[in-house]
């Protein structure tokens, strides 16, 4: 029996999956042998070891996974909801309005979980504005909505620069740690493992209307799907997927860009496979990406999203270089 291409992906993905999560919890500045990691695992403990793999590795790497799958989600669906594969998580302008509250909350001097919950706010914000703006009667148009997030986003970046200019000197470092990316602070492990498995069974529910879509509108419409309804469910379903990352994890570049064109020129074209594929080279991707950023130059710990742009950069030009040799 010949093994598939697919097949092969697929399991190739859930290794990767698995390496990267015992890449990250053996990884860190302290040295902890795999037998401690596995009694830790397994039995827990008390001991100085088991604290550190069970209260700040495990739950670091469960957010750094679950943020990496929700960006590849949102990316997914939103390339097919824009018919542009250039679309990401970040260019409806759903992290701008995040990143305001999120700011305004540090200058106030709010804790690290209602900087969290403000954040999540001003994405539904932001969300709420591109939605309301956007309709064109009664309909949701990809060229309006494009634009008016592109507007909306550099609205928000002037803000972001003029909070950042008039910002006390003592929290500069902080706002710029959360822009860039920040997992130093995860929190809610299991929180963001559900959204992530809910988020994941609503775009597999819409995986057959993405397949319709991708076709065209008349396509979708002649075989039953209502091309209006459709668009505003991937709408929100995807802002809410960028909402919840951006609110754990602060902006993260190019994981919701890379990775749908990865799977896509890997041969995954049915959103059925698609969507499950993102969801495990996301996370782990940023998974990968985020151990580095705290093992690179220990003690001192990077942006995650510093590692993902400079991992993000090389490989997305080389997806283009293949793309305009086929």
């Amino acid at each position: 029996m010949t093994v598939s291409r697919q097949a092969l992906l697929n399991l190739g993905l859930c290794v990767l999956a698995v390496a990267s999560f015992a890449f990250a919890i053996a990884s860190g500045s302290a040295d902890i042998s795999t037998g401690a990691i596995w009694h830790a695992l397994i039995h827990g403990g008390s001991d100085t070891a088991s604290r550190i793999v069970l209260d700040l590795r495990l739950p670091r790497a469960i957010v750094a996974f679950a943020v990496g799958a929700l960006l590849s989600l949102s990316g997914a669906l939103l390339q097919v909801l824009l018919r542009n594969p250039l679309a990401d998580p970040y260019v409806l302008g759903i992290s701008g309005g995040a990143a305001v509250a999120a700011l305004l909350s540090m200058i106030a001097g709010a804790g690290a979980a209602l900087i969290a919950g403000d954040a999540f706010v001003g994405a539904l914000l932001s969300m709420t504005l591109v939605f309301a703006l956007s309709q064109r009667a009664g309909s949701l148009d990809p060229l309006r909505l494009l634009l008016t997030g592109v507007v909306l986003a550099a609205g928000w970046g002037a803000l972001i620069s003029l909070i950042l200019s008039l910002g006390p000197d003592t929290d500069i470092r902080g706002m710029l740690f959360w822009l860039m990316g920040d997992l130093s602070q995860a929190r809610y492990p299991w929180a963001a493992l559900g959204v992530l498995a809910v988020g994941t069974v609503g775009a597999l529910w819409l995986a057959r209307p993405l397949n319709l879509l991708i076709r065209g509108e008349r396509v979708a419409a002649s075989l039953g799907e209502d091309p209006i309804r459709l668009r505003r469910r991937i709408y929100v379903l995807a802002s809410l997927l960028t909402a919840v990352a951006v609110t754990l994890a602060g902006s993260i570049g190019f994981v919701g860009l890379i990775v749908p064109h990865m799977l896509r020129l890997a041969g995954s074209t049915d959103h059925r496979r698609l969507i499950p594929q993102s969801v495990l080279l996301g996370g782990s991707l940023l998974l990968l990406a985020d151990t580095l950023a705290r093992t690179l130059v220990a003690p001192t710990q990077l942006p995650v999203g510093v590692v993902t742009a400079m991992l993000g950069v090389p490989l997305f030009l080389l997806l283009l270089t293949r793309t305009r040799l086929r």
